[in-house]
């Protein structure tokens, strides 16, 4: 898994798309989705921030929330463009993050209580299609990271 400054190094043509999409209304909206106790997916959407070389979320006490901190797995889409059909999604683990100062400084794009948490989502893969023509199949480019950090695909 890497930080979102480390996937841009990796993959920067990928990473450089994808954050167009993220963050195409100016501030950054996506799509979360989680796994529930059941084992079920949810899908929720939410705010995204990027600071200090990460991508973060806060998060009020909610489910998607209890999801994470049973299972840090997530997916991450981002909303749909009004004009293209172009998508972007990452996967990865969110890792609560505890560092007030860095908490002040994302909790500027929120409405942020004391209640919330900071998530940071660190990147295992994404995939982002770019749809060239109507009704031609998309272009698509996909990233893993291996344990090492390293790319493939």
């Amino acid at each position: 898994m890497l930080r979102w400054i480390d996937f841009a190094r990796e993959a920067p043509d990928v990473a450089r798309r994808g954050r167009e999409l993220l963050f195409q209304r100016g501030e950054g909206f996506a799509f979360l989705a989680t796994i529930d106790a059941g084992g079920a997916p949810r899908l929720h959407p939410i705010v995204v921030a990027q600071e200090e070389g990460g991508l973060y979320a806060l998060l009020t006490p909610s489910p998607k929330r209890r999801d994470l901190e049973r299972d840090p797995r997530y997916a991450l889409h981002a909303f749909p463009h009004p004009d293209r059909d172009d998508e972007f999604v990452i996967r990865g683990r969110a890792v609560r993050i505890e560092d007030p100062a860095l908490l002040r400084q994302v909790a500027q794009y929120f409405e942020a209580g004391e209640s919330h948490h900071l998530y940071e989502f660190l990147v295992g893969g994404a995939l982002l299609a770019v749809y060239q023509e109507p009704g031609a199949p998309p272009r698509r480019a996909a990233w893993t990271a291996d344990d090492s950090g390293a790319q493939r695909g």
